[in-house]
Parts: C-alpha cells; sequence; structure tokens
C-alpha cells in the first residue's frame, strides 16, 4: 500500500495582489510564535542518543496540544489575512475552478455509471443511466450527508447486473470507512452495514448474493493513533449482520501482511493479493469459487515482483507482473498448469513503463509511460500489435475499463492546460470520439508545456516538465513553483489543475520533475529512490532547482517549492540540505520524523520504501541523515515556511507537522516566518471538500505571494 498520491495540485499566486512592498512589510518583523514546551526524553538507537523535546505533541488530543494548534492557526490566519487581494483571489481561483467535471463512465449491464461536479460542488455527485443517452439519475450525494462537505464517497462496487450498489463512506478524511448497499432502482439503502473497514474494495459474486471486502478488528486503542495490523479478507452475506460475515482470507503469520480480493469477470476465481507494507510487489492466490474444497492455486508464494491480474478466458489467466522485467510485461498462465515453467509471455518487457493494462474486445490495452507521458497500444490477446491509439497532445490517459467481451471502453484525457476530457473507443473501429468534454473559462492557447531533462548530482538523465505563459523572458525574475513527489512508485503525469492555470495566469512558472523513487521509469526507478538511496531523490529536487535558476527561469528569490505527504517530507529534507536555494517552502502533510514515523496507524507499511530506523542500524544511519525534524539547527536562516496539515490526518500522523513547526520556530534565525496552518475536519486530502481545498489555495497563494515579492500586473 501506498503511502499516498499527491493530494492537491500546486497552488499559488492570486489574482489581484500587490507589489513586492507588501512583502516587505510583513518581513520587517519576526512572527512572536506560541511557547513550545520541550521535555527530557532521549531515544538509543543502536548507540546513538537522539533527542525528541517535543514527543509530548504526539498526544494531539490533549489539552495542551491543542491549545498550541488554536494558538499557532490564530498566528497563521493573523499574517495570511493581511495579504491585499485575497477577496479577488478567491473569486478568481472559484471562477477557474467553476467547470463541469466527468469521471469516465463504467458500464454494468445495461447501466452506466460516472460521478460529477457542476462546478462548484464540495464533492462529486454518483449516477447512473440507462445506455449511453439515457436520462442521469442520482445514485448517491455526498454532499447530502453533512453541513460541511467533509463525508466523501471512498469506494463504489456495482453487482455485475447493475442493480446494487456496495459503497463506503469517510468521514473527515478519515482513512477508515463504512460500507453500506443501495438498491440502485429505488435509490434506497439495504440494512447492510460494515465499520472498520481500511484500505479496502468490495468484490460482488456475480450473482449479487454478496461481497468480499477488508479491514481490520476494531481498534482497542484511539483509533486515529493506534498502528494497524493484521489486516484481513471478510465475506458479506447480503441481508446478514456483519457479526456473521465470514472470515475468508487473512495472514496470521505475518501482521504487516496486507490483503485483498477480487472475483474475477466470469465469476469463476477469486484471486487473493498479498503485500508486504508499500512495495508494488505481491504474491497472488487463485481460488476457484465453483469448487469450494479445491485447493488454492498458490502462483506467486513470495512477493519478489508484482503480479497485477488482467482478465481470464476460462482457465487461461493474463497477469501483467515485473518477473524479470522491472519494466512489466505481460504473461498468460494456463490455471491447469500453473507452474512458472509453463508461464508464456505475450508482451514482452520494452524501454517504456508498462503502466497498466486491461482487456476489452479481446485486446490488450497497454498504457505506457514514455518519458513521464501517456502512450497507449492495443495488442491481440497472444501478443500481436495492433495499433497505436493516437492522443490529443503530450499528457495523461486513464481509464480503459471494461470487460473482455464489450465492445466499448472509454477513457480521459488530459494535461496541465487541458481538464479531464472523457473519449470513446469504439474497440470494433478503434476510433474516438469526444464523449464528455468540460467548457474552458480560461483560454489554452496562450500557455505552452514543454519536457526538459537535467542532470542529478551523480550524473543521471531526470525529465522535467515546464509550464508557462507563451512569451516568457528568461531573466531570471519569473516566480516558478517546483513541485514533486519522489516515492511509493507514484508517477507524477501530465494533469490539469486550476491552481495551475491561475500560477501562469499571473506569469508563473510550473515546474514538475519526474524524480527517483517515482514510477515513471518502472521498478528499476523507484528502488533507486528507496532507502540507502534515499538522498538520490533529495539530489535530484535539488538538481532541478539549480536547473532553473541556471538557465534563468528563475532564481532563488522567486523559486517556492512545494510536496504533500512524501513531497511534504521532500520539502522539509531539502529545505534543511540547502536553505540558501530556495526563496520558500510549502511542505505538506509531511513525514517530518523518520525515526518514528512507524509508530503510528499505516506507517509500519513504508519501511519497504524508507527502511526500518529502529530495526537496521545502516537504514537508521542513512535515514538519521536527512530526517528533517532531526536536523534542524539554531541559527540557521531556513526558507519562509508554511508547513500544512490536517486534526484528522490518520495516515501521516499530525504531529509529524507540529513537531517539525515548533523545531523549526525555535532554531528560525532571522524574521523570515516559519508557519503551520492545522485543517479542521479533515484528514490526508482525500475527500477534502472544494470549500476547504479552495481555502488552503488561497492561504498559500497568499504566503508565497508576500514571501515571494510577487509584482502583479494591473487589470
Amino acid at each position: 500500500m501506498r503511502l499516498m498520491k499527491p493530494i492537491l495540485a500546486a497552488v499559488l499566486m492570486s489574482a489581484d495582489v500587490t507589489s513586492g512592498v507588501a512583502a516587505d512589510k510583513a518581513a520587517a518583523a519576526a512572527p512572536v510564535y506560541p511557547k513550545a514546551k520541550t521535555v527530557e526524553q532521549v531515544d538509543d538507537y543502536f548507540g546513538t542518543k537522539v533527542n525528541d523535546p517535543y514527543r509530548w505533541m504526539e498526544d494531539v488530543d490533549s489539552p495542551e496540544v491543542k491549545s498550541w494548534v488554536d494558538a499557532e492557526n490564530v498566528l497563521t490566519q493573523s499574517y495570511l489575512v493581511k495579504t491585499p487581494g485575497r477577496e479577488k483571489m478567491h473569486a478568481r481561483l472559484m471562477e477557474l475552478v467553476n467547470f463541469e467535471r466527468y469521471t469516465v463512465p463504467v458500464r454494468r449491464g445495461t447501466r452506466y455509471f460516472y460521478s460529477h461536479n457542476t462546478g462548484l460542488q464540495n464533492q462529486n455527485v454518483m449516477y447512473w443511466q440507462e445506455g449511453l443517452t439515457g436520462e442521469p439519475k442520482v445514485l448517491l450525494d455526498p454532499n447530502t450527508m453533512s453541513t460541511d462537505g467533509t463525508v466523501a464517497i471512498s469506494g463504489l462496487s456495482i453487482t455485475d447486473d447493475g442493480k446494487l450498489a456496495a459503497y463506503s463512506i469517510a468521514d473527515a478524511g478519515s482513512d477508515w470507512v463504512k460500507w453500506h448497499v443501495r438498491d440502485i432502482a429505488t435509490g434506497k439503502d439495504l440494512p447492510d452495514l460494515i465499520e472498520w473497514s481500511k484500505f479496502s474494495g468490495a468484490s460482488w459474486l456475480k450473482d449479487g448474493s454478496g461481497f468480499f471486502y477488508e479491514g481490520y478488528d476494531a481498534p482497542k486503542a484511539d483509533a486515529m493513533k493506534a498502528a494497524n495490523y493484521y489486516h484481513k479478507v471478510f465475506f458479506h452475506k447480503l441481508g446478514t449482520k456483519q457479526s456473521e460475515d465470514k472470515l475468508v482470507f487473512d495472514r496470521p503469520d505475518d501482521k504487516e501482511m496486507n490483503v485483498g480480493a477480487q472475483v474475477t469477470d466470469d465469476g469463476r476465481y477469486l484471486l487473493l493479493y498479498q503485500t508486504k507494507g508499500s512495495s508494488p510487489n505481491n504474491e497472488l492466490a487463485v481460488k476457484d469459487l465453483g469448487h469450494p474444497d479445491a485447493p488454492v492455486i498458490k502462483l506467486a508464494t513470495v512477493a519478489d515482483a508484482l503480479y497485477a491480474p488482467i482478465d481470464n478466458d476460462e482457465t487461461t489467466l493474463w497477469l501483467k507482473t515485473t518477473l524479470n522485467a522491472p519494466n512489466g510485461k505481460v504473461v498468460s498462465v494456463d490455471l491447469n498448469h500453473p507452474e512458472r515453467a509453463n508461464w508464456k509471455t505475450v508482451i514482452p518487457e520494452s524501454k517504456n513503463n508498462l503502466d497498466s493494462v486491461s482487456m476489452v474486445h479481446d485486446t490488450l490495452i497497454a498504457n505506457y509511460l514514455a518519458d513521464a507521458q501517456s502512450m497507449v497500444e492495443l495488442y491481440s490477446r497472444d501478443g500481436k500489435l495492433i495499433d497505436k491509439l493516437a492522443l490529443p497532445a503530450i499528457g495523461t490517459a486513464a481509464g480503459f475499463g471494461g470487460k473482455r467481451l464489450e465492445d466499448e471502453t472509454f477513457f480521459q484525457f488530459s494535461n496541465f492546460t487541458t481538464p479531464g476530457t472523457i473519449y470513446r473507443l469504439d474497440m470494433k473501429t478503434r476510433k474516438t470520439n469526444v464523449y464528455r468534454q468540460p467548457k474552458l473559462k480560461f483560454d489554452p492557447s496562450l500557455y505552452e508545456t514543454k519536457q526538459v531533462f537535467y542532470t542529478s548530482k551523480d550524473g543521471t538523465r531526470v525529465p522535467m516538465f515546464l509550464s508557462y505563459k507563451k512569451g516568457l523572458k528568461l531573466d531570471g525574475t519569473n516566480p516558478t513553483l517546483l513541485y514533486a513527489y519522489g516515492g511509493f512508485n507514484v508517477s507524477l503525469m501530465p494533469e490539469f489543475s486550476a491552481s495551475h492555470v491561475l500560477w501562469m495566469e499571473m506569469g508563473g512558472v510550473y515546474a514538475q520533475p519526474s524524480l527517483r523513487g517515482g514510477g515513471e521509469y518502472g521498478e528499476a526507478w523507484h528502488e533507486a529512490g528507496t532507502k540507502l538511496k534515499k538522498q538520490n531523490v533529495f539530489d535530484d529536487f535539488i538538481a532541478a532547482a539549480e536547473w532553473l535558476i541556471a538557465n534563468k527561469y528563475t532564481s532563488t528569490p522567486k523559486l517556492a517549492i512545494m510536496g504533500e505527504s512524501n513531497g511534504g517530507l521532500l520539502v522539509g529534507a531539502v529545505e534543511i540540505q540547502r536553505p540558501d536555494l530556495f526563496g520558500a517552502a510549502l511542505a505538506g502533510v509531511g513525514v517530518m520524523d523518520m525515526l518514528r514515523f512507524d509508530k503510528f496507524t499505516i506507517g509500519w507499511a513504508w519501511k519497504s520504501d524508507y527502511g526500518a530506523p529502529s530495526e537496521n542500524a545502516e537504514q537508521f544511519t542513512a535515514i538519521y541523515k536527512y530526517s528533517p525534524l532531526q536536523n534542524v539547527k539554531a541559527g540557521v536562516t531556513y526558507p519562509p515556511t508554511l508547513i500544512t496539515t490536517a486534526d484528522h490526518d490518520d495516515r501521516v500522523f499530525p504531529a509529524h507537522s507540529f513537531k517539525f513547526a515548533a523545531a523549526m520556530q525555535a532554531a528560525q534565525e532571522g524574521p523570515k516566518p516559519v508557519l503551520i496552518r492545522i485543517e479542521t475536519r479533515a484528514g490526508h486530502g482525500g475527500g477534502m471538500p472544494l470549500s476547504k481545498r479552495v481555502e488552503l489555495a488561497v492561504d498559500q497563494y497568499s504566503f508565497l505571494v508576500n514571501e515571494l515579492g510577487v509584482e502583479q500586473p494591473q487589470p
């Protein structure tokens, strides 16, 4: 299980802000920070004594921590509210995000299911319709489930006949969800209710009599803080109580194993996944649902590679795998003779990373990443190249779902200046046509995107996308946002964000490098940014900043860096290592205490990427060198920093950000502010309502406008 894909797109700059005069005034005096006490807490890691003076902040619900949080929020807002033009900034961002958004439709029986947002709704609404041109009907509207928009639909699974929907609800951004079942025709919920589910989907039996899901035993301690172990697969029979649900599969021999179950489209087999931590590699077993007494077929008993089922035809199963192929390949397996020696390569490994594969109309749709942008190829089921799909431009294509014998599929295409446009692909003619396209409230022809390549510290060639308004002058004065992630096999692709547009409208450059640790170039690229090699990620990011400055796109006073989750760790680490290089830093929901990340919620699962600081001396030494919290030094002038987190983040425990903010505020030399913004009734970012996302963006805009001294053109 991955840490988290980047949550919020880069968001900077206001639509109406004054010149650098405001910034000079804001920086004239250092903020007076709330008092954060220190305690005597020393931990011993393999003979190294490490102080942890803010350990008390891990009790996030204590009155003392809550008092500190309230005081920090008051300080941060008192700084941000003084930014001129905030109201117009908010209005312009609301205007840019106010466009219709659709997801790729999914067909079940004769019905199509998709989500839709009219523009300013806090949460997407789920719809269904009969046929491609039927009248849309509301299936689920999470906007009616809370007054503040903080309840979201986390998961959805439709029965094969399109009559029932299992859906999960997440409250206040939590990873914990509750499952319900809705009769689609009537819009009424059945009595079925499932609690304490986490990191779970739902997979129905072919006849719709019940579904498989994943979860944990009810936590005995604080549900937001307690570590999650012993993931389990359960089966829920429709019309029964959760207490009667059958435990289908678990791994009592390994408390850190994450498990999952999926029924094949033909309903014959149950696929049982087993993953350790956040690694993409997995074990895989297959159970014949038609013969309950038949032995489980173990296709992969060791998680030495990725084994991802694509589809099956009777006993032939197609898999995407990285076995002896770090960029991915497709193999076929005869379940009557499942031994590795009998596996057949259908689509061999190529120089490009095979990101996803689906089978529709007996055709394998292979979606590759070619230098971090989509390239789609169509193959026959025996691996013959049929066609290459023409895409509109440089960008990201995603979707291509459907069943093996269906004759259509849908995909969404987007890039930095193109909102998600839905295309229908006729698999018989292999022709595409626009199915749904949002109306734009800006002119994309005014902007351009290009990809450059730069050299990292060790000579590695790293790609980076640059987007900006045409006619940009390379004089070193352009406000620039450098945004990255670099971890957990996550690939950053060209994708649309209204905030990118706003940034470019204001003359800014948006820069997005593909750092090692991500999945842009396959598993080898990912591995090159993990554990003892994690410093490569930071070196790649620093080299991107140096390239932008050397090529006069920007300069240190105009350069902002931003990252979230694992990207928040990235920002914290590089601003500590190179405080001279950046003009401002936005660190969102970051993993800042790298010596204790495995102590909370699902943090232990990240050891596959980060290493185990309390279990392995060599890994501890590597982590200790870059962990943001432990490397803050008094008397250093760090870049102006805005740290953001949420009080209900049960993915990256908010104490990471609390402790880092307290340490940075105590150490900062000079008047450059170190502020923290703590969102309420929000989690790691998933399901955050539009209103809160816009408010967060406006605050980030305000901070960077003040600290970068951006001079805006008059309308």
